[in-house]
Formats: structure tokens, C-alpha cells, sequence
């Protein structure tokens, strides 16, 4: 997991394999945990199909895992077509967007503006430079 600051918030951006399965949500926390952060960063490309099809479990697993352990969750990218095919899905994201603790943005730039900050410069990069899920 990479820190990196987005806005006003320092957020662990999730570099690792794909979230697809049993487990997957005790590796993010455990990231999240290792690296200090209240915020977690999930690029849609680091999702499994699974976890946009919600009757698997996947994501349902993932943000009650987040939940449990006062992390916020902010999945990173274009789903539009997740949601085109699956109206649970749609309701999800509205529901989830209306919240506090997990939220869906098209690209890295949402989410900056809905923490409520500006692009600052990231690692390896430049102000405003693209972030996961930007692509």
C-alpha cells in the first residue's frame, strides 16, 4: 500500500493484487493498519469482477471489514457499467456516496474535491498528476 496525500488527508492507496476473494479484505486492513492511514484508496483495476457482482459477498465483506476497524473506504474509477447491468449495484453506490465512511468517484480528482482538498503533489509525481483509477 502506498501513502500518498490527496487533498487534506493522507489515504493508503491500495498497490496490491487484485481484491477477489476470501481474505482479500484482512490484507487491505492489514495494510491500511501498517501504514497509518484512516482512508483507503481502491483503484477499480485492484477490484475483482466478484466484487462488483454483490451477491458473491466480496464487497459487502470488504466494507464491513473497513467498517469494523474505523477505516474509510474510497473505491477510485469508472463502474459505470457495473452499474449499468445491476440496479443492487447502482443502489449501493448512491447509498454508499450518501455516507461518510465509504464512497465511489469517478477519479482521483472527485475524491480529492469530496475530502474536501486540492491535488498536492504525490510521490513520483507532479500537482494534480493522475492518479489510480484516473486511467
Amino acid at each position: 500500500m502506498r501513502v500518498e496525500r490527496w487533498g487534506t488527508e493522507t489515504v493508503g492507496v491500495w498497490d496490491g493484487a487484485v481484491l477477489d476473494g476470501a481474505g482479500a479484505a484482512g490484507d487491505l486492513v492489514g495494510a491500511a493498519f501498517s501504514v497509518g492511514v484512516e482512508w483507503v484508496v481502491l483503484p477499480v483495476a485492484r477490484l475483482g469482477a466478484d466484487f462488483f457482482a454483490l451477491r458473491t459477498g466480496v464487497a459487502g465483506e470488504i466494507v464491513q471489514k473497513c467498517a469494523n476497524y474505523r477505516l474509510r473506504l474510497l473505491v477510485v474509477g469508472d463502474i459505470s457499467a457495473h452499474t449499468a447491468a445491476s440496479g443492487a449495484l447502482r443502489d449501493f453506490v448512491r447509498e454508499a456516496n450518501r455516507g461518510r465512511h465509504v464512497w465511489f468517484a469517478d477519479t482521483a480528482a472527485d475524491a480529492v474535491a469530496r475530502l474536501g482538498g486540492t491535488p498536492s503533489r504525490r510521490p513520483g509525481g507532479k500537482a494534480g498528476a493522475a492518479a489510480p483509477g484516473d486511467d
